[in-house]
């Protein structure tokens, strides 16, 4: 597993394998097996697995939110290293892009990508610009990386449509992969901001799943009330062709989404 901080870097590196397929793994780090089923469906499919660990200023609206991110790059790193050994040493990742800002946002940057309508709704309505950065960063790095397929969790549902909006609008020549969400045994999606719920607040988070199960918007609604927690929005979204059940709360200072498929519609 070779780590490189540049984009000259990742290039050099990747040019030797461009005669075979390379996948792409975009993360924020704070990495958790919900990452980990991302890079086992790359490795399936592809000879080699990027994993870019970025933690994107453009697509944080809030400050506070954005230094509170968790940020441990040698756990994060262990933990790779970790999976490859009880995986029989085989690495599920072979190059780790780790930017710093400055690499990714040069002085003078001042192009972004605008997914105008999607963008815009759900949680663009409730975090306005995320998307821009969002899609910003995620055609950089398709960029640069140049991949045949990049893969994305279904927990963030309107993400992917985003990405994939995008993709079809520039006819960029790449494969969006989405990849079942994760959970904890008590339901709850695996994310990197769980580890900023207290016990309490994340019994109380559970209760979004339960929520969502309902496949109703208003008794999901009520199961959340019970729990007492106000959600941001309980709408009906598509996404890989299928009707999502979609929500998202704030437990304590955590912001939580999550999606189930509605029945009926498991296609």
């Amino acid at each position: 597993m070779k780590v490189v901080r540049t984009i000259a870097e990742v290039r050099e590196e990747l040019e030797p394998l461009r005669a075979n397929s390379i996948g792409l793994v975009a993360t924020m780090g704070a990495l958790h097996e919900g990452h980990m089923s991302l890079c086992h469906a790359a490795r399936a499919e592809c000879e080699t697995v990027v994993m870019s660990i970025f933690v994107n200023p453009a697509q944080f609206g809030d400050d506070a939110d954005l230094a509170s991110y968790p940020r441990d790059e040698a756990r994060d790193l262990q933990f790779l290293r970790t999976n490859a050994e009880e995986d029989s040493g085989v690495e599920d990742v072979d190059v780790v892009f780790i930017p710093s800002a400055e690499e990714m946002y040069p002085p003078g940057f001042q192009t972004w990508v605008d997914v105008t309508e999607l963008g815009s709704v759900l949680e663009g309505k409730f975090r306005p610009g995320h998307f821009r950065g969002v899609a910003t960063v995620v055609l950089k790095l398709l960029s640069i990386v140049d991949p045949n397929i990049a893969y994305f969790g279904r927990k963030d549902a309107q993400q992917v449509e985003v990405i994939r909006q995008m993709v079809r609008d520039l006819a960029l020549d790449v494969e969006i992969s989405s990849i079942p969400t994760v959970r904890d045994a008590d339901g709850l999606a695996l994310s990197s901001r769980n580890a900023g719920l207290t016990a309490e607040e994340r019994r109380r988070a559970t209760s979004l799943f339960r929520a969502l199960q309902t496949r109703d918007a208003s008794r999901a609604r009520t199961v959340l009330a019970e729990a007492g927690l106000e959600p941001d929005y309980i709408e009906i979204i598509d996404s890989d062709g299928r009707k999502l059940l979609a929500g998202a709360v704030r437990v304590g200072s955590t912001r939580l989404i999550d999606n189930v498929v509605l029945k009926g519609d498991h296609t």
